[in-house]
């Protein structure tokens, strides 16, 4: 395929323009062409308003496609890169275990069921309706479910999140896992816009199709059902133990997830070589989506050909990075506690997008040096923020919140006007300054003002911080060798919860990586 980049075109003028521009560019007969399209848009907001086009093309005689490499500094010629399994002869005795129905997981599985492995995959949560049901009842009663939650369940914390597939690694995989979302239902925008999304409404549908494909492919999935521990002889793993009783395997891939507390310590218990890794704690911050809007588009906002507004900003300084991080446009902030007494945030949206608020995080980032390279010690300073923030809440799940106007006069307490907070569960007014450290919460009252002058109507005086913001990311690494296992032979770590990912794209990256290893090592039973 030849991809023609940086075609730009006025708002008011069709796409299809940028097709046939790409087509003059490359001076091509219609005869020479097999099939033009668009291959990738995004949105420049700099100076003006204008559409980025990356056109698609694919000749009728492919080879001469390589002739066009190099003309250009905007043509590139790019060659699909099937996913290549390799076939092991290493027999193995019993069903590989997967820990975790995340995305890492999800994709772990249907790679390796397509492989004849037919693997046992535990969930602790439930299956995505159920779990569903079990959150909206947690946002009306405040009843918190510890095993089913935002965080745990079939898809994982990033079914609660917009389904963002945003990723700066450059690995051919990611082809890979957009092409099987599209194929298991997700919209086949995701695979031309420059931030693809699919909305949690629609996600759901995705995650059942492919897991009633493993099912069908011979895979086992059992909800509701915890890994407990791992039975280790001679430094390979030789069963684990569940909720639901013990399996034999030789391969477990641990895919739990970046809040996965209590098996981090248990497998510390038995010895797995782990450190504490970068990671970063904040708010929420919601905006009006059209002052978002406003201060990206000028002029134009509002006009039906734009998307709602999207943002990615960061402040730099000598001290600590702030930036914002899973920014929702017109989505909500939502109750994603997972231990009980404790208050944590995130932010989803639906495909659509049509709320009336943006919401990010907004986090400053902390290191392993915070915490003398000890993860326990990091998992135990986040905790302490959630149980602070439930205490500032009324102890009743209610989110501790502030305006920014009065975070940045140090003045507790909401002045509510345009902005309405979004968590389900109601705030509570408070200073967030009493919640983090003097460091976190000076870096935080630096960055938002020079934040909104980089993004005007981000921080206005009424928009809402809702705290307290924990997950962005997980404190732990299991560290792995170039045969992607840990120092316990038969344990894959994998995903975001291992270290190794950071949101659904690159978790399920990391996913489909491990199972290729897997694949490329052994042969199935049968």
């Amino acid at each position: 395929m030849i991809i023609v980049n940086n075609i730009k075109l006025n708002i008011e003028q069709p796409k299809q323009q940028a097709v046939a521009l790409a087509v003059k560019k490359l001076k091509l007969q219609q005869s020479q062409i097999a099939d033009a399209f668009i291959h990738k848009m995004s949105i420049d907001a700099r100076n003006g308003v204008k559409f980025v086009y990356s056109v698609g093309i694919n000749l009728a005689d492919s080879a001469k496609e390589q002739l066009f490499a190099g003309k250009d500094k905007d043509i590139t010629v790019k060659q699909k890169q099937p996913l290549i399994i390799e076939k092991g002869d290493k027999p193995l005795l019993n069903r590989p275990v997967i820990c975790g129905l995340g995305p890492a997981g999800l994709f772990c599985a249907l790679v390796m069921a397509r492989q004849g492995f037919c693997p046992i995959v535990l969930e602790q949560g439930e299956d995505v309706d159920t779990r569903t049901q079990t959150v909206k009842n947690f946002e009306k009663t405040a009843k918190l479910n510890i095993q089913s939650n935002i965080q745990f369940g079939e898809g994982g914390a990033g079914t609660f999140s917009d389904g963002k597939l945003t990723t700066r690694i450059g690995d051919s995989r990611c082809e890979f896992v957009t092409d099987t979302l599209v194929e298991f239902g997700a919209p086949e925008e995701i695979k031309h816009i420059a931030k693809p999304h699919i909305g949690t409404d629609l996600l759901v549908d995705v995650i059942k199709n492919i897991r009633n494909e493993i099912i069908r492919l011979g895979g086992e999935v059992r909800f509701c059902t915890k890994l407990t521990d791992i039975k280790v002889k001679n430094g390979a793993v030789q069963s684990v133990s569940t909720t639901g009783g013990d399996i034999e395997t030789q391969l477990v891939v641990m895919a739990t997830g970046h809040s996965a507390r209590d098996t981090f310590f248990m497998l510390k218990d038995k010895a797995l070589v782990m450190k504490a890794k970068p990671f970063s704690v904040g708010v929420r911050i919601e905006s009006l989506q059209t002052d978002i809007d406003k201060g990206l588009y000028h002029s134009l906002a509002g006009h039906k050909a734009l998307p709602k507004g999207e943002y990615q900003l960061s402040y730099n300084t000598k001290g600590r990075g702030v930036y914002t991080f899973c920014m929702c446009p017109g989505g909500n902030v939502v109750a994603a506690a997972s231990e009980e007494n404790t208050v944590v945030v995130n932010g989803m949206s639906l495909h659509a997008r049509d709320g009336r608020n943006a919401n990010s995080a907004v986090v400053v980032s902390v290191t392993p040096d915070d915490f003398g390279g000890d993860f326990t010690k990091a998992i135990q300073f986040q905790r302490q923020l959630e149980q602070k923030a439930f205490i500032m809440g009324g102890k009743s799940y209610k989110a501790p919140a502030q305006t920014v106007d009065n975070f940045l006069n140090g003045k507790a307490g909401l002045n509510i006007n345009k902005v309405m907070p979004t968590y389900p569960l109601g705030v509570a007014e408070c200073d967030m300054a009493d919640l983090f450290p003097y460091n976190i919460t000076k870096e935080l009252k630096n960055a938002l003002p020079a934040m909104n002058r980089k993004l005007n109507g981000f921080a206005a005086a009424d928009s809402v911080l809702t705290g307290v913001e924990t997950r962005t990311s997980s404190p732990v690494r299991i560290l792995r060798g170039e045969d992607f296992q840990s120092n316990i032979k038969g344990v894959y770590p994998c995903g975001e919860g291992a270290g190794y990912a950071g949101g659904i794209m690159s978790a399920a990256v990391d996913g489909v990586r491990i199972a290729q290893q897997i694949c490329s090592e052994y042969k199935t039973k049968n």
